[in-house]
């Protein structure tokens, strides 16, 4: 009888291999020491987007101003706002006591409110 874990072969095959022979041939391919190619900058490669101007050739000034356009748009385009931004950049623009008497007003007015309300319910 044999053991459960056992195997019918005494030992298949050997996790070596035998002197003189061939070694076993690459599952997977090498990876190249260097990308082939000449060496490029960003934002001035062949990726099909070409300057304004048609050229294919861009100087590292017209890029950082094309860059500095493209941030001012969009600073633009984040201050506009509605009714609420003015409203927000109104509220941001009190200061402290600016808002503690607008605050101590409201107090006041509710205050008057709940007064009247007693003054007109007392028969």
């Amino acid at each position: 009888m044999g053991n459960i874990c056992g195997k019918a072969e005494p030992n298949p095959s050997p996790p070596g291999r035998v002197l003189g022979s061939a070694p076993a041939p690459r599952t997977t391919s090498s990876v190249p020491k260097k990308v082939g190619g000449p060496p490029r900058t960003l934002g001035g490669g062949s990726g099909g987007h070409e300057p304004a101007g048609g050229d294919s050739s861009v100087d590292p000034g017209d890029a950082r101003r094309r860059a500095a356009e493209a941030a001012e748009a969009r600073a633009k385009a984040a201050n506009k706002g509605g009714k609420l931004k003015a409203q927000l950049n109104a509220q941001k623009k009190q200061s402290r006591s600016d808002t503690m008497k607008g605050a101590s007003e409201a107090e006041r007015r509710a205050r008057d409110a709940d007064e009247g309300l007693e003054a007109r319910q007392w028969n």
